[in-house]
């Protein structure tokens, strides 16, 4: 019998969602491919450390494999999440079942879930996309999958924010981005970072070599708050090794004033042009002992980002999981849909971000056979007929009776009012 997750409370647990979700965030990255792009890694984790508890052997190892921890120690992570959400982070998580129908083989399962799980029938299409705008500050306003007679179970999950930066960025030409890289030319204006109130410094990190890096903070809220870190490697570093390198230095923006235990002293860097940076030195006042004084300044673009990823890779562990709820529904051979929606705005005042995640468990399709389809085509005269329907206490007198009829011999174009959209009403 699958262990539901309330079975692994983060409680006394020494495990951190940290290291799981930096390995999980190169899968996703790594099938998103090196193109511009944004998405919540943690978006899908969570939906897989929902579903997790309810696979068992095999399936139970692949997502343990998956998730970067056992299922149960998932779950209590996503539990611990999604029960005491962030206040700049709304989240929201839900499980509904095909219409109509009680599946009774999810009751063991779906009592373990996060007390704030949503569950019930599947809404309809304009459900869907009701309840992503809802939980996602209205950033996203569809959601990433569509309503089928086929679905069996969707599971949902929902992050966004919208922040505004503490110390706002100051303004600067495009040409401060320096002539090395190919964006000074192309933009007018960018943002460079205040004297005071951003972090700012060089890190030395693995595959990505030294890094620039900068942390921007949000304008807190019940002692909650958000860091926005920006990671730029030598150009020739893989996408991957960067977003990895930012994912290992994140911690190190949440510490404040402290230095990052591999932030490297700008003495021990030669002055010049840098992979991600310009390193110049200056005869000045100081206030240092030992007469050395470290400075760093960043400028940076602003930038946007709207996206959709297929989730259905069988390393991104939804393909399992649909396995592992469709046995519990007694369906041998399920199908499955995994798609999220993505976004994210970066600029001088503030940052938002959003993210809906979508996995449907699809019902077995029957096994291959031969279809016929035939396409009609009305490319000659033929005749229209126009029945009345009427069943006002049961059927009516005008139900079937025939109320126009037409031959069509001669054509049109569209009119203009067919041609709109959204399309006029009649």
């Amino acid at each position: 019998m699958p262990t539901g997750p309330r079975a692994g409370t983060v409680e006394g647990m020494t495990t951190t969602l940290h290291a799981p979700l930096a390995r999980y965030a190169a899968r996703l990255h790594a099938r998103i491919g090196d193109r511009h792009q944004v998405a919540s890694p943690l978006g899908a984790w969570l939906l897989l450390a929902l579903a997790a508890p309810a696979a068992t052997g095999g399936l139970r190892d692949e997502l343990d494999d998956v998730l970067g921890v056992d299922a149960v120690t998932a779950a209590g992570l996503a539990t611990a999440l999604l029960d005491a959400p962030h206040p700049l982070v709304p989240s929201a998580t839900a499980v509904w079942h095909r219409p109509g129908t009680e599946p009774a083989g999810l009751d063991g399962w779906r009592a373990g879930l996060p007390r704030t799980t949503a569950t019930g029938p599947l809404p309809d299409q304009a459900g869907l996309d009701a309840w992503a705008r809802e939980h996602t500050l209205g950033l996203i306003d569809r959601f990433p999958l569509t309503v089928t007679p086929l679905v069996l179970v969707m599971l949902a999950s929902a992050l966004a924010t919208r922040i505004s930066w503490a110390d706002p960025f100051d303004l600067a030409p495009g040409a401060a981005l320096g002539g090395a890289g190919p964006w000074a030319g192309r933009l007018e204006r960018v943002l460079r970072a205040p004297e005071y109130g951003h972090r700012a410094w060089i890190a030395a990190t693995g595959p990505a070599g030294d890094v620039a890096v900068h942390a921007a903070s949000a304008v807190e809220r019940d002692g909650a708050g958000l860091v926005v870190l920006s990671v730029a490697a030598d150009p020739a570093v893989a996408p991957g090794d960067v977003l990895a390198a930012a994912y290992q230095l994140s911690g190190a923006a949440l510490d404040g004033d402290d230095l990052p235990a591999d932030r490297r002293s700008l003495f021990d860097l030669p002055l010049g042009a840098g992979p991600a940076w310009s390193l110049r030195e200056d005869k000045v006042p100081v206030w240092a002992r030992d007469g050395r004084e470290e400075r760093h300044e960043a400028v940076l673009p602003c930038w946007s980002a709207r996206d959709e990823h297929e989730l259905t890779d069988p390393a991104l562990g939804f393909p399992a999981a649909a396995r592992a709820l469709g046995g519990l529904l007694g369906v041998a051979d399920p199908g499955v849909e995994a798609r999220q929606a993505a976004m994210a705005r970066y600029g001088r005042y503030g940052f938002e971000a959003a993210a809906v995640t979508g996995m449907a468990v699809l019902e077995s399709l029957p096994p291959d056979g031969v279809r016929r389809t035939a396409e009609l085509r009305f490319g000659h005269p033929y005749a229209v007929v126009a029945v009345a329907t009427d069943r006002r206490g049961g059927t009516g007198p005008w139900h079937g009776v025939p109320v126009f009829s037409a031959w069509v011999a001669e054509p049109e174009e569209p009119a203009t009012d067919d041609l709109t959209d959204p399309p006029v009403p009649w």
